[in-house]
């Protein structure tokens, strides 16, 4: 299994054959109030063949129309059952709606579809393969779910936003350490990090190294792999 950084929330996922791409985002301006630091490790075009699509949430920042509809009809594009008619509207053509602790498998892989709590209607998603447990945050706040999601499952990695702006949209460094707390990962890939607030009184301090620091302080054992756009972690 390997984890590669596109961008953002965007990563590739490649275990036992499959190829998974969360998130799919390849603008690379932003808009009016957030823009992106910097672009893409990979072009729509290079992901193009992936096996399978994740979405959590329907915000401009997670989701590429273009990129959607360039996919072949035979992909799948797994979302919140709640959300499948938007997907559709955004350009998706081949979306599967899970309800929340509902499961599918593609192959090898088993997705389930975990809570989330955004300002959006969003979902998370544990993927096992390999004998290995994943787990794909979106954007979400911490939430007492995350006590569920750590007992119902074994998780090797949480990919999951340490930072947060004003207003904030996830949980900041604070909120990830009660995630880590109640999710046990053996490992975090800190995500939602390729855009910033234009306004500098949106900004915060919060940053993927102050989350490191306060997971030490908190006596937790999890260890943090910040991956750069275009970098690749693997078991």
């Amino acid at each position: 299994m390997q984890i590669m950084m596109i961008g953002h929330s965007t990563l590739l996922i490649e275990t036992d054959g499959q190829r998974v791409v969360t998130d799919p985002y390849f603008g690379t301006w932003g808009n009016p109030a957030f823009r992106r630091l910097t672009p893409p490790a990979r072009t729509r075009e290079e992901l193009r063949d992936v096996n399978l699509v994740l979405l959590s949430h329907n915000h401009w920042d997670h989701v590429d129309r273009r990129f959607f509809g360039s996919l072949s009809r035979t992909i799948p594009v797994v979302t919140s059952n709640q959300t499948t008619w938007l997907t559709k509207g955004q350009g998706a053509q081949n979306v599967i709606g899970l309800n929340v602790w509902e499961s599918r498998e593609f192959g090898n892989l088993k997705i389930t579809a975990v809570p989330a709590r955004h300002t959006a209607i969003a979902t998370g998603f544990v993927l096992q393969s390999e004998n290995k447990q994943v787990y794909f945050a979106g954007d979400t706040y911490y939430g007492p779910f995350m006590k569920t999601i750590g007992n119902r499952f074994q998780l090797l990695v949480a990919l999951m936003p340490v930072t947060t702006y004003r207003l904030p949209m996830t949980m900041g460094e604070q909120g990830a350490v009660y995630a880590v707390q109640d999710l046990s990962p053996k490992v975090v890939i800190p995500i939602h990090l390729g855009i910033r607030p234009r306004f500098p009184l949106l900004r915060t301090n919060n940053t993927p190294e102050g989350f490191e620091r306060r997971l030490r302080e908190a006596k937790l054992e999890t260890k943090v792999v910040i991956l750069k756009d275009g970098e690749t972690w693997s078991l």
